[in-house]
């Protein structure tokens, strides 16, 4: 019975954290399965540190987080925080100039680490449009 209890917590746990996030990496299903507790507690602080503030929302958290990991070089998570702050009312042009802000104390690299996910963004939705425009054409 316990361990159906910790299967359920592990299910719901990951099934909030990707509702969230938008995106799931595979290493929080490795943590959620070896120590629940840790991922819980990493959670709690994600939330308290990317989730609306007192004075600032989801929104402008993620584009302060955004220049963050692309100096770090954290590629998919440049990516993953991108399309986080779109769902969550940023715009192209308000991700834009984050990533310009980093290129004063990044420099280029950090800059074209932003740079990347923006296109890929950009790439996504030109795919998007373009297999939906073929959806459309199959129905006619």
């Amino acid at each position: 019975m316990a361990h159906k209890k910790r299967e359920t917590r592990i299910k719901k746990l990951l099934e909030i954290m990707k509702k969230e996030r938008g995106y799931l990496p595979p290493s929080y299903r490795f943590v959620a399965n070896e120590d629940p507790d840790f991922l819980e507690a990493y959670n709690k602080l994600y939330d308290r540190a990317l989730m609306d503030g007192k004075a600032l929302p989801a929104r402008i958290r993620e584009l302060i987080a955004i220049p963050l990991l692309a100096y770090r070089g954290h590629h998919e998570a440049v990516y993953n925080h991108c399309k986080r702050a779109l769902k969550l009312g940023a715009t192209k042009q308000e991700l834009l100039e984050a990533i310009e802000t980093s290129i004063i104390f990044g420099g280029t690299p950090t800059f074209g680490n932003g740079l990347r996910a923006l296109i890929r963004i950009e790439e996504d939705e030109k795919k998007e449009k373009q297999e939906g425009k073929k959806g459309k054409n199959k129905g006619v």
